[in-house]
């Protein structure tokens, strides 16, 4: 067992349940979703936020976020009640950002600068406004035009193609088929029912409830996950593609869901001093972005990029999180961390979203790469430790990833 006092260990991890599209966590707002979070993260652990360095916050929504105008890190921090003197950021590097927290505030420990650092990610995706652009100028006669943000993600108002266009195009070019892509979807949906009966999903651990006061009555209280569901082989194949992907339909791609995540790290020694037993160490925090078509490739070039940095090699992790962005993205990376060998391919996928993935939990974009980085910390510490790493991509060919050891 390693156990070096300058390590980065993290010590507390939490999210809400992540919500379908049209649950009640659907109105509240971002910023409060992120305040739940980041409250029940250093209340687990005992730790007074004021001694808290660093607070990075991701988002990638920007139009839900402006309901609330603006620094939405800095307006969570205050409102959780922290001290006035906290530093906070916010970042948008597409669903990368909340693994881009943690990798800005590991860098700003590893560099001396903070002790401990909060890693946080939060979004609404179900609350993103219609844009009704011209309107300061006033309109005289005619028509207003609103524009949807969450239609396509925007990215063609400046000529990039939809996501899922790309993810899909890329993936039959590495010989992933629709099928190929229904099949994986029914397994993330099929693991996480197994996984959720087996208690791995529960409140206390990963999880934290989220208490809705009503005018009336008693409070809705949301403990789990609203996404998964059941489906077949069958069910999949009748669903049209969306957003002109040639194999993407809305089975093989997540649900559009509101949720938030956060993650407390430190050094070893100051674990040690606060009697805090580490839930994992940070090997390597590594971000990479190659050709904005390559979406469905990043997290391959991304993982190896992290070996390289941490001088692992992949057959030393026992498990592997890749964010379902869509179906088409997991399956062409885990072939492409094969070198197209069937054999090894089909031991990665073996060992990749053992649980289930954002196709079935949902993927509040801003908060998912601190969700799949929290569990594979507890997975490992189920099966007795271990190496994992977790990888997502980001919109344009954007990569994340981070290297987890537990001991």
């Amino acid at each position: 067992m390693q156990n070096k006092d300058d390590d980065i260990v993290i010590v507390s991890a939490v999210r809400t349940p992540f919500s379908n599209f049209n649950s009640a966590m659907a109105d509240i707002p971002s910023i409060d979703l992120g305040v739940m979070v980041m409250k029940e993260v250093v209340k687990r652990v005992g730790i007074n936020p004021g001694e808290i360095d660093e607070i990075n916050y991701g988002i990638c929504v920007l139009a839900e976020v402006a309901l609330e105008l603006d620094v939405p890190a800095r307006q969570a921090t205050l409102l959780a009640g922290f001290p006035a003197e906290n530093i906070s950021l916010t970042v948008d590097r597409a669903c990368c950002s909340s693994l881009t927290c943690l990798r800005l505030g590991f860098r700003a420990i590893k560099a001396g600068e903070a002790a401990i650092a909060m890693a946080v990610g939060s979004e609404n995706m179900p609350r993103t406004p219609h844009l009704a652009p011209g309107l300061r100028k006033g309109i005289r006669l005619g028509h207003i035009q609103l524009i949807d943000c969450l239609f396509e993600l925007g990215y063609t108002a400046k000529g990039f193609n939809p996501l899922a266009k790309d993810a899909g195009e890329v993936a039959l070019e590495h010989g992933v088929t629709r099928e190929m892509q229904d099949a994986w979807a029914l397994g993330s949906q099929t693991k996480y029912a197994r996984a959720f009966a087996e208690g791995k999903y529960k409140i206390g651990e990963e999880l934290m409830p989220v208490i809705i006061p009503q005018k009336k009555g008693d409070p809705i209280v949301i403990e789990k996950d609203e996404s998964p569901r059941s489906t077949s082989m069958e069910a999949l194949a009748k669903l049209k593609p969306i957003y002109g992907s040639p194999t993407v339909t809305a089975g093989n791609a997540p649900p559009i869901s509101a949720g938030s995540s956060a993650i407390l790290f430190m050094t070893r020694q100051k674990a040690k001093e606060k009697g805090l037993k580490p839930l994992a160490t940070i090997v390597a925090t590594v971000a990479s972005a190659t050709a904005p078509r390559a979406i469905a490739e990043i997290p391959a070039y991304t993982i190896n990029k992290a070996l390289d940095r941490s001088g692992l090699t992949l057959d030393k992790m026992d498990l592997i999180e890749i964010n379902e962005a869509f179906a088409a993205v997991t399956m062409t990376s885990t072939k492409m961390l094969a070198n197209d060998n069937e054999k090894k391919w089909k031991e990665i996928r073996e060992k990749t979203n053992v649980n289930g993935g954002a196709i079935a939990i949902g993927h509040p974009v801003g908060a998912s790469a601190a969700r799949i980085t929290m569990h594979l910390a507890y997975e490992l510490r189920r099966r007795g430790g271990g190496y994992g790493v977790s990888v997502i991509c980001g919109g344009l060919a954007q990569g994340e990833a981070v290297i987890l050891r537990v001991d």
